[in-house]
């Protein structure tokens, strides 16, 4: 048969994706390779249309835009998932609920302007005295009053029972069967979600969860095989962002979360479930991810986020879009269609060598293992199907590490500024202080004024500037003998105005973590409380990361901390 250069016309549903081949390929050979509804067009020579079945459009779009990243995708999964396989009410539908037995919903929507958080903070009120009197909870009475602490618990904790009660169906000819069966196998690196009920841990049984902002950012998620339930679980009725003060919290907290989770969404596709274009919460997590990131570096984000919408009957496609943030526009791929199988299948393409939670035993060890100074000396063989937990692991790594045993001398003279920074606030680093005074310091000196240095200084026993004179060491350009030298002056009138007086607490509870990094600096004495400064910068660590005019005053704040912490004075006790 002749060969021909041909344009590829494909079509599935009234949907046309014309294609120009960039070989030469025999069209009977071709036709029988792809399976799909093609026409072949060759320039007028030649009109040939064969019939196979249809499968491929978005499905290879989806693995061709995918096989541009070296990371797994992270998919960020949201109430439109869990209505679609579990059959879960909206957010209204869910209040309106657990209305019966106290006032009508539209009570409370009316007196909440439309706001459903609010609306569930007028309800727990009611709810709360209904739930103590009524037959219809005398059974959960019984069992769960001795949790009941605050007003809101009733309502939250009939909530989780029902989202409990909630499971996916296993029948085989349910009507979405063979998504559900795909999505189970679906090759990702972890799960973000907004969603209380636990699909996905039914989905994903071996994945690790995290729920709630606050487990999130202080504890050690490794970015695989992960859930993480930001707003909470029904496993745990506190963890819940239901109220309006819920949100008001986790609003306040979220651009803590967002420099959390920056990392995934530079470095890993994001594939957006179940949620609107529009979300409103979507859409505030996006901004704070974009302000800690900055403006400048939104091309960091192109091509990473992917939003599957449902079509409504319309035509599947794969358009690139935009959604508005503030005065940037952040580029998005939307996939529009009713069937999700053809996109679960596309994240099936990629297959691991070894199972997802063996990965991420593998990846905790290796944390553990910079960070720990003790010695081991376990060594034993043990079949891959009988780990089942990160204790069972244990692994030789040849890794090069900046651990105390590890670095050599004329290694630490290639440390940078983030390496220090991470020894004091991240404690991962376990750096030598005697290399890191006579050999880090001086070399980073040269281009750098904002050091730590009193923590390294205490531990080889130099507690005074004499000391330091004594032993060579000079000190003059990280440290001034003034405080004003770890502050930002033009913010001390605002400072003496509206702040003076205010805890730490309160300041990082009140302020923007920017704002609060400033006034911080201006604690002295018994008022810096060292234990919970220290907690404040590893959560907004990301900044100091971060190579603009932001991370200057987190960096001066960590040097702060450094100096009253560790420093030369008493009075303070270190954390």
């Amino acid at each position: 048969m002749a060969k021909f250069r041909w344009y590829v016309q494909v079509a599935k549903k009234g949907v046309t994706y014309r294609f120009i081949l960039g070989k030469w390929f025999r069209g009977q050979y071709f036709g029988n390779l792809l399976g799909c509804e093609i026409s072949f067009l060759n320039f007028g020579a030649l009109n040939l249309v064969t019939h196979f079945w249809t499968y491929m459009d978005i499905r290879q779009q989806l693995i061709e835009h995918l096989k541009q990243f070296a990371s797994a995708p992270f998919i960020f999964v949201g109430s439109g998932l869990s209505r679609r396989y579990l059959g879960l009410e909206t957010w209204e539908r869910l209040l309106r609920k657990f209305c019966e037995g106290i006032k009508d919903f539209e009570f409370y929507n009316s007196l909440a302007d439309g706001d459903l958080a609010q609306v569930a903070s007028l309800m727990d009120e009611d709810f709360h005295a209904y739930w103590w009197s009524s037959d219809n909870y005398k059974e959960s009475r019984l069992i769960h009053k001795s949790k009941v602490k605050q007003k809101s618990d009733p309502l939250r904790m009939e909530i989780c029972i029902y989202l409990s009660s909630l499971e996916i169906k296993n029948a085989a000819d349910m009507p979405l069967a063979e998504e559900v069966s795909l999505l189970r196998n679906i090759s990702i690196d972890g799960v973000i979600t907004t969603n209380w009920d636990g699909m996905l841990e039914s989905l994903f049984g071996d994945y690790k969860v995290f729920f709630g902002q606050n487990e999130l950012l202080f504890s050690n998620p490794q970015s695989i095989a992960e859930i993480y339930k930001i707003h909470g679980c029904a496993s745990d009725p506190s963890s819940l962002v239901l109220t309006k003060d819920d949100y008001k919290d986790f609003e306040r907290k979220n651009p803590y979360l967002a420099a959390k989770l920056i990392t995934l969404f530079v470095e890993h596709p994001i594939i957006f479930l179940g949620y609107s274009l529009h979300d409103p919460h979507i859409g505030f997590l996006l901004r704070n991810i974009l302000d800690a990131l900055g403006s400048d570096k939104v091309y960091k984000l192109q091509n990473n986020l992917i939003f599957v919408q449902q079509a409504h009957g319309a035509s599947a496609s794969v358009i690139p879009s935009f959604i508005a943030i503030d005065k940037s526009q952040l580029p998005i791929t939307v996939v529009k269609t009713d069937d999700f199988s053809s996109v679960y299948s596309a994240l099936q393409e990629s297959k691991r060598k070894l199972p997802i939670r063996i990965l991420r035993f593998f990846k905790e060890q290796l944390y553990d293992l910079v960070r720990t100074t003790e010695p081991s000396a376990k060594l034993f063989v043990k079949y891959i199907d009988q780990i089942q937990s990160k204790d069972d692991v244990e692994f030789v790594a040849g890794v090069g590490v900046a651990a105390e045993e590890r670095a050599s001398e004329k290694g630490y003279e290639g440390f940078g500024s983030i390496d220090l920074f991470s020894d004091l606030i991240l404690e991962d680093r376990a750096l030598k202080p005697n290399l890191v005074v006579n050999k880090t310091i001086p070399m980073l000196g040269k281009n750098n004024t904002y050091l730590p240095i009193f923590k390294y200084l205490k531990a080889i026993g130099a507690s005074s500037y004499e000391d330091c004179k004594r032993l060579g060491i000079n000190l003059d350009k990280h440290y001034s003998g003034d405080l004003i030298f770890y502050r930002n002056k033009s913010y001390e009138k605002s400072y003496n105005r509206d702040v003076l007086g205010k805890s730490a607490a309160e300041i990082v509870d009140f302020y923007s973590p920017e704002k609060a990094a400033i006034y911080l600096a201006y604690l002295e004495g018994e008022n810096f409380d060292c234990a919970l400064v220290k907690k404040f910068l590893v959560v907004n660590f990301g900044f100091i990361k971060n190579k603009d005019s932001k991370s200057t005053q987190f960096k001066k704040l960590a040097c702060f901390y450094d100096y009253i912490c560790f420093g030369w004075h008493s009075g303070v006790a270190s954390p």
